[in-house]
């Protein structure tokens, strides 16, 4: 058995570690190709450094684009790499272009495909996450589903691959990288921060970032929260740094009173700042999950969420984007006990795929 495993992203990086951890200690033949969908490749590298991870076979450097662009660079080159290879099983994790390539690229050359974090839907199709991660679906062989709840989004639909509920390797990755981020990090004392006395804030969707009226919405947010007088800390991404620029709200954001912009930050550094901070507001479904995993109360910055099980055990509020419902929502979440159970599985993951993978090679699975 040859599995190829494939990013694009650093959320891809950091939720496909666990399985590259599990091959390498199995010693199941495996490669990492990297589409390079992200902007920056050279901190896409601290993040495998970060997480004890070999550097990828392959890069195909595709960098940014339409998302036709991106998923036709991407499907081009792993086409390439998949003739050369000849794997037995293709694995591509979340929603990304970089998922759909990979994912188009195997079932059109004859190469199974298998879907980590399979079954999430926030039935919003506005987002081209939604798009990809419903097509990665109906195409993969083998479908990881993180939740009982997933499970049942795809057998709703009838996909024609085998389901399997393994957890989030996300649990996986927080828990073999967390010792590691308190050790290791000193960025809350660098940046002059308290334990506990800071808000973390990311923002990068489409959706929120490309539309003016909507990263304005935000920034108005972001303000209003800051009127609390706690520090928001908010690195920021390459997207919505040259997005503001182009609406001419740069000035805007830097003029927010409490609001700390800071460059994007290795995974251990994010890492820390998240264990650290008092409540986190974001756009991101991983950091919706992270959060809850880590039991830190977290606000939404959008009208929907493919993560509805952080809501559901009290981790997480869906506030929109309006100033006032996002401080009502901060506000009630400070006042939530901790005490919610992390309903993204034990952190083994990473190790159950990579033994189904096995046993469906062996004609052991069902």
């Amino acid at each position: 058995m040859k599995i190829a495993i494939v990013v694009g992203t650093r959320p891809e990086i950091i939720k496909m570690s666990p399985i590259i951890k599990a091959c390498r200690e199995r010693r199941i033949d495996h490669f990492i190709l990297h589409t390079g969908q992200h902007y920056s490749y050279n901190l896409d590298s601290v993040f495998f450094s970060d997480l004890g991870l070999p550097q990828p076979k392959y890069n195909l450097e595709v960098g940014s684009g339409t998302h036709a662009e991106i998923t036709g660079r991407a499907m081009t080159g792993i086409e390439r790499v998949l003739a050369k290879e000849k794997p037995t099983c293709l694995l591509v994790e979340g929603d990304t272009d970089s998922v759909l390539a990979g994912a188009l690229a195997a079932a059109k050359t004859g190469i199974r495909v298998g879907h980590v974090e399979a079954g999430l839907r926030s039935y919003d199709r506005r987002m081209p996450e939604e798009i990809n991660r419903r097509l990665a679906d109906h195409i993969s062989d083998y479908l990881f589903a993180p939740t009982i709840k997933s499970r049942k989004i795809l057998e709703e639909e009838n996909v024609p691959g085998k389901i399997f509920v393994t957890g989030n390797t996300i649990v996986d990755a927080v828990n073999q990288s967390l010792e590691a981020a308190t050790k290791k990090s000193a960025i809350v004392d660098s940046l002059g921060l308290e334990k506990s006395g800071y808000f973390l804030a990311t923002v990068h969707r489409q959706e929120n970032v490309d539309d003016r009226k909507n990263i304005a919405r935000i920034l108005e947010s972001l303000e209003a929260v800051a009127g609390m007088d706690i520090p928001i800390v908010y690195p920021m991404h390459p997207r919505t740094g040259k997005m503001l620029e182009k609406f001419n709200l740069k000035s805007r954001a830097d003029g927010i009173r409490n609001l700390k912009i800071v460059e994007p930050l290795s995974y251990l550094d994010f890492l820390s700042l998240e264990a650290n901070a008092r409540l986190i507001l974001t756009d991101s479904g991983g950091i919706q999950e992270e959060a809850c995993i880590l039991k830190i109360p977290c606000v939404t910055l959008r009208s929907s969420t493919e993560r509805p099980e952080t809501v559901e055990v009290g981790g997480n509020a869906i506030a929109g984007l309006e100033a006032a419902a996002v401080v009502n929502c901060v506000h009630a979440m400070l006042r939530k006990k901790r005490t919610w159970k992390n309903p993204f599985g034990d952190g083994t993951a990473g190790r159950k795929i990579v033994r189904i993978l096995r046993g469906s090679e062996m004609g052991l699975a069902s």
